[in-house]
């Protein structure tokens, strides 16, 4: 398909509430983390005297932050086609689907644990282990039952695989296994330097650590300065050395799925080992499924022509497509249009709200929308300014459409949890937007307790949950949706870090409320390199705390994999700079493979 890109748009009944867990402050070594508070607990602060209708001030006195218009016209979403259709495709897909169940049964039979590990490790690269979830559990049963444990073998890449692997797939396993490999001074041992498989596996492995496991830090030190240092001894393996450079850039278990799916298909059809079965149905379901996306963000991009914030709120940044690119992260698999449909719609509210707050609301309108919010309802849009109403109008009518199909399909109210969700996000946003007219710079502490709701992950996990679970929802299933409270902190926590890495540096210049990387610098006197380190540290503890809180069988699974999910995504959207605000490079590449051009194969 031959993409045209426009550049001609202006820029632009009750249930109790969930409880919110308290998480007291948590010491790290050398890091110190202030851990979210309730928060119930926050004041909100409204400037709920105002009764008349604020007159705005002239245009020009606004700030604006000149994001480039949308690169992706209706025009342009309304052409994406493909011949891929399920109905086409369904034979050759459901044969497919039968070979590759058959030689994950076939394998789990054989006294191989390695060539089982290998062929779950591809299935699950490739995307499409949603497929055969029943085949990879009996497998693994299968396995650790079996005397090939990987506290047995004494191959390094089968039980570092294995190790990966069985925590990947909510399977308790000891750390301790790999100190089988080490010294006795406790270093691992030299003999494994040249091993650059078992190497790889064991970096990869050591992602998955949590607090606390000194094995698996001084594993990743080891195993990354040795592949660093093999890297010109494999030159002549095109597919290992692309594998470890990869891997060394971001490991496995960081990367958005979705993409990694694309990634590995390059890399396992060049595997002189792979399963053809497997590759082909790889190919064919990557196309299928971005058959499901194009429907879906054509319907999207009817909602949102709809909606005219292009010219409602051309202050803010119209990312349809880039924000779609959030909601497939969060939630791939084809089953889950409704959740990747109203969790986009979401994810454009909030940017459109966020920009507001952000750069081109003055402080009393702010105070008055918050006002607004906590109040929800439409009487309360009459003391907004004019631009602020059909943004309020939007919120307002998307939250309770949503809280209005589950009550109909399911006979739960779940509006109180929406409502909370937008009022807990306008309030964090309201807390910046007095940081940035009070000149005020808070410290890394009382920046994170607001920023990690300000990044939209509580709100937008509460969704994704809400509209993942269709008849399955019940007020059990929202209980049980209270377990995953510390996991959610981690992911928003480091989908913010992560946010601030890519974008501080032109809301800097762009003169936004300092960042974490800003705080720090200013709190502790450090350059912005110090400031950058000290913050992909935090990063590195949020994902072990994010394993930590994965292991624990009272979280839902649906909870872990999108709390995961939507950290791999945040790495992936700022992993080059704001793939957001300035979405023309990367992002666009990535969007236009995701959605626009399938994979060709006979």
């Amino acid at each position: 398909m031959n993409l045209v890109f426009s550049s001609s748009s202006s820029p632009s009944v009750s249930l109790t509430k969930l409880t919110r867990t308290s998480h007291p402050r948590m010491l790290v070594p050398a890091l110190l983390v202030q851990a979210h508070q309730t928060r119930r607990g926050q004041t909100i602060v409204t400037n709920s005297s105002s009764s008349k209708v604020i007159d705005p001030p002239p245009a020009a006195q606004r700030r604006l932050a000149q994001y480039h218009p949308t690169i992706w016209g209706p025009d342009l979403i309304d052409s994406f086609t493909t011949h891929y259709t399920y109905e086409s495709h369904a034979t050759r897909w459901e044969g497919l689907k039968q070979n590759v169940a058959k030689a994950l049964v076939a394998s789990s039979t054989k006294d191989d644990a390695c060539s089982i590990l290998k062929l779950i490790a591809s299935v699950q690269r490739l995307g499409v282990a949603y497929h055969f979830r029943k085949e990879i559990q009996a497998a693994l049963v299968t396995l650790i039952s079996s005397t090939s444990t990987p506290s047995t073998t004494n191959d390094l890449h089968t039980a570092a695989l294995q190790f990966q692997i069985l925590r990947e797939n909510g399977i308790s396993v000891r750390s301790d296994l790999f100190n089988k490999f080490r010294s006795g001074e406790g270093s691992f041992k030299d003999s494994l330097s040249n091993d650059v498989e078992g190497l790889l596996s064991l970096y990869e492995a050591s992602h998955l650590g949590m607090p606390g496991e000194d094995v698996l830090e001084e594993a990743k030190r080891f195993s990354s300065k040795n592949l660093k240092q093999s890297m010109a001894t494999i030159l002549n393996d095109d597919n290992l050395l692309k594998q470890v450079e990869q891997s060394l850039q971001t490991p496995v278990h960081w990367r958005m799925p979705r993409i990694e799916a694309l990634n590995f298909i390059d890399i396992y059809q060049r595997d002189d080992s792979k399963n053809l079965a497997l590759l082909e149905l790889a190919k064919l379901d990557y196309n299928l499924v971005q058959s499901v996306y194009q429907i879906e963000i054509k319907e999207l991009s009817r909602w949102w022509r709809e909606l005219d914030f292009k010219s409602k709120a051309s202050f803010s940044r119209d990312r349809l497509m880039e924000n779609y690119l959030w909601t497939m992260g969060i939630s791939h698999e084809p089953q889950f249009s409704e959740c990747r449909i109203g969790l986009t719609k979401f994810v454009c509210i909030l940017t459109v709200i966020d920009d507001m707050y952000d750069v081109y609301g003055f402080l009393d309108e702010l105070e008055c929308f918050t006002d607004a919010v906590i109040q929800w309802n439409m009487e309360a849009k009459e003391e907004l300014p004019e631009y602020m109403k059909p943004i309020y109008i939007a919120m307002l009518e998307f939250g309770n459409e949503l809280a209005d199909n589950i009550f109909t399909n399911n006979g739960l109210n779940t509006f109180p949890y929406i409502k909370n969700e937008w009022v807990n996000l306008c309030t964090a946003y309201m807390v910046e937007a007095r940081w940035f007219y009070g000149r005020y710079t808070p410290t890394l502490e009382e920046y994170l307790k607001n920023a990690w709701t300000s990044v939209g992950g509580p709100g937008a996990m509460l969704h994704a949950y809400l509209l993942t679970q269709g008849s399955q929802l019940t007020k059990a299933s929202l209980e049980s949706y209270n377990h995953g409270s510390q996991l959610i902190y981690w992911a928003s926590l480091m989908t913010r870090l992560s946010d601030d890495l890519g974008t501080s540096k032109a809301e800097g210049e762009r003169g936004d409320v300092a960042k974490s990387i800003q705080c720090y610098m200013e709190e502790k006197g450090v350059s912005e390199e110090e400031a950058q380190d000290y913050i992909k540290g935090l990063i590195s503890y949020s994902w072990k705390k994010m394993n930590q809180e994965s292991a624990k069988p009272s979280i839902p699974k649906s909870i872990v994999n999108m709390c995961l999910n939507m950290a791999r995504t945040a790495h992936c959207i700022f992993e080059h700079g704001d793939g957001i605000g300035n979405s023309i490079g990367v992002t666009k590449d990535r969007l236009i493979s995701l959605i626009a051009t399938p994979i060709p194969f006979r």
